[in-house]
């Protein structure tokens, strides 16, 4: 038989991101092993080249793809009443007691409906839509062409009996197209003062589409992140994502992008992502049921809880920091309005230091206000509700007399010192948000422009020295942004705590060390968390001796055992069981790992690539088809099967 070398083939065909904010080390520590496999091939030379990471879209808030704990996702919470915040307010805990359904805002309406008339007006209101409405509303300019000379792709939105699609499509040098793939759009994201993102189904998984519809220049253009690589419409939609822009989401417990059938038990947020589960209280007062107390604790009211627990409502979404980890056995799903987010999500920040460029304001809300002179003179009762009304939202030129008219609730016209003459020649006229909290350009999303949080005397104002005493004696590394303001927090969970340095040590390799601290610590506490396993199997695999090797291997096992589903970890264990000769191991542990994870690229390239190495072609073959039918946007694979085939005539 002729044999040709070749470099790692079928690795990953996607490039490299730049500016990408979670590299996932993972895939590095593989890179040389798998750069470093030659393997034949009949007929057949080409060459391979890995690339790590996968941009994950800031069109939907805080996508980072944070590995998940394993965990139950249902439409109802467990509730108890118990005293809170200033121990005046009773609200409901969703760690023990009675189960209270979901029930969906239009219930809500029966008793509210002018709030409920009012709410849907706003953006929350409509922050989702199917995409047959929005086809009839003409919302956006159709049909529609935009050519990526970077990528060599072309992308289309068009109309067609009365539903949305997207087609991504490739032209030769010579005219005729070389793919085309076309999807249905089933979703539109977004509620139109920036843009609409578009949501695609395949079954049970959504994924983003390529094209986003930006209003403010009546424009089509790339979604945020395909600038630096061509994902066609495979980029999964997370949970943790969606769930801030639709009302309820219902995913399959750890399975990325996977949700049940309907994805959605509401669309748009609604009345339950602020107040909580509604069934108790509807129950309770259809049947007139006594208010026992001086609050009604069947229903959550932010205005009646602490101002700390009613700002953790609006930090669920709109407060990223630099890290956002779910506590073990928990997801974004499981926050109840009224407890402390931390219970659920932790949030976690890179302490500031002076003189440092000011952070974006994109999902900062939070920790921007919380530096304001207004709220530090307020002794912390400045909440998010303060100036906003979440059932109300003024229009166009209103908002600058409305939010000044909240401004004007604790300052006096006296306050300001630029003349009221040279004020109202600014447009709008007299716009105290405009001059305290000025907008500044997303460097992420594409023609847009973000509220500054901390209320500013002048735009050059510093930082006030509380900002740089944030940290704690026990955590004097990190910002812990959801238990600021915790009268009693909770010592971080040493997992989360994991989690949190591994993501950030690709922007910040100072967390290094304190992450290997704590896996040393937590593997002689025999942790058996999946997200801690694969840790010191990474570890096992950067020191590469063969007791380590084989350690990792045995830490990969346990791991998948525990039920982590990660494409990563099925990855590695493959390549140890290859490597010590298990090969019809890596082979059933790669096909299951598709299984799944049926749209993860990487592991039908690595599958070829074990097939290949153990000299069976015709299934390196056949999975090589199988992977272009799923992702016909990969020109690497194109190519490689056209030339396979060409030299097997």
């Amino acid at each position: 038989m002729r044999e040709a070398r070749i470099w790692g083939i079928l690795v990953i065909a996607e490039p490299e991101p730049r500016g990408e904010t979670d590299a996932k080390r993972e895939y590095a520590a593989l890179k040389q092993r798998l750069l470093a496999s030659r393997v034949g091939f009949p007929n057949f030379a080409s060459a391979g080249r890995v690339a790590v990471g996968v941009v994950f879209s800031a069109w939907w808030a805080w996508c980072t793809g944070l590995p998940g704990y394993g965990h139950s996702r249902s439409n109802s919470l467990r509730f108890q009443t118990r005293q809170v915040g200033s121990g005046q307010t009773l609200v409901r805990s969703c760690d023990s007691g009675h189960r209270v359904e979901y029930i969906g805002s239009a219930v809500c309406a029966e008793c509210h409906p002018d709030i409920y008339e009012s709410f849907r007006k706003t953006r929350m209101g409509h922050s989702m839509t199917v995409s047959r409405d929005a086809v009839e509303a003409s919302m956006l300019e159709l049909p529609a062409t935009v050519h990526e000379p970077s990528l060599d792709r072309y992308f289309q939105a068009y109309a067609e009996g009365g539903e949305l699609y997207q087609s991504e499509y490739q032209l030769s040098p010579d005219g005729p197209e070389v793919f085309r793939e076309t999807e249905k759009i089933a979703y539109v994201v977004g509620a139109g003062q920036t843009g609409y993102g578009f949501v695609v189904a395949k079954g049970q998984y959504l994924f983003e589409a390529p094209l986003s519809y930006y209003t403010r220049v009546q424009h089509w253009e790339l979604s945020p992140g395909y600038q630096y690589a061509d994902y066609g419409f495979d980029r999964p939609v997370l949970a943790e994502c969606v769930s801030c822009h639709s009302g309820r989401t219902r995913p399959v417990s750890g399975r990325n992008g996977m949700y049940e059938n309907p994805p959605f038990q509401e669309l748009s947020v609604g009345c339950e992502n602020c107040h909580g589960p509604g069934a108790l209280h509807v129950e309770q007062r259809r049947k007139a049921a006594p208010i026992e107390g001086s609050v009604d604790s069947t229903i959550v009211n932010p205005a009646k809880l602490s101002p700390w627990l009613a700002n953790n409502i609006c930090m669920a979404c709109h407060e990223n920091g630099d890290d956002r980890v779910a506590q073990p056995g928990k997801s974004s799903l499981d926050y109840c309005p009224g407890t402390p987010l931390d219970d659920t999500i932790g949030v976690f920040s890179v302490p500031l230091k002076r003189g440092a460029e000011d952070k974006s304001p994109l999902l900062q809300h939070y920790s921007l206000m919380i530096l304001s002179k207004c709220y530090l003179q307020s002794g912390g009762e400045l909440t998010c509700v303060t100036c906003h009304d979440p059932h109300v939202e003024p229009e166009g030129t209103q908002g600058a007399e409305f939010y000044r008219g909240k401004c004007l609730g604790c300052h006096t016209e006296a306050s300001c010192g630029l003349a009221l003459a040279a004020r109202m020649k600014q447009t709008p006229a007299d716009d105290c948000a405009g001059c305290h909290m000025p907008k500044r350009k997303s460097a992420v999303i594409s023609h847009s422009a973000l509220t500054n949080h901390r209320i500013v005397s002048r735009t050059d104002e510093p930082l006030p020295e509380v900002a740089f005493h944030q940290t704690t004696p026990d955590l004097p590394d990190l910002v812990h942004l959801s238990a600021l303001g915790q009268k009693r927090p909770k010592p971080v969970n040493s997992v989360v705590l994991l989690h949190v340095y591994a993501d950030l040590i690709p922007h910040f390799p100072e967390y290094q060390k304190p992450h290997d601290d704590l896996l040393r610590e937590l593997a002689k506490n025999g942790s058996s968390d999946p997200f801690v396993l694969a840790e010191l199997a990474r570890r096992g695999l950067r020191e590469n001796q063969p007791e380590s090797l084989k350690a990792a291997a045995d830490y990969l096992t346990k791991a998948l055992q525990e039920g982590s589903n990660e494409p990563t970890d099925f990855e590695m264990l493959a390549n140890l069981l290859e490597a010590s000769g298990k090969n019809q191991e890596a082979t059933e542990l790669l096909k299951r790992g598709i299984e799944l994870n049926p749209y993860s690229m990487r592991l039908y390239k690595m599958l070829a690539l074990h097939y290949i190495k153990i000299a069976e072609y015709g299934n390196a073959l056949a999975i090589m088809k199988e992977e272009l039918e799923i992702f016909p946007h990969d020109s690497l694979m194109r190519g490689l099967i056209k030339r396979v085939e060409e030299n097997n005539r």
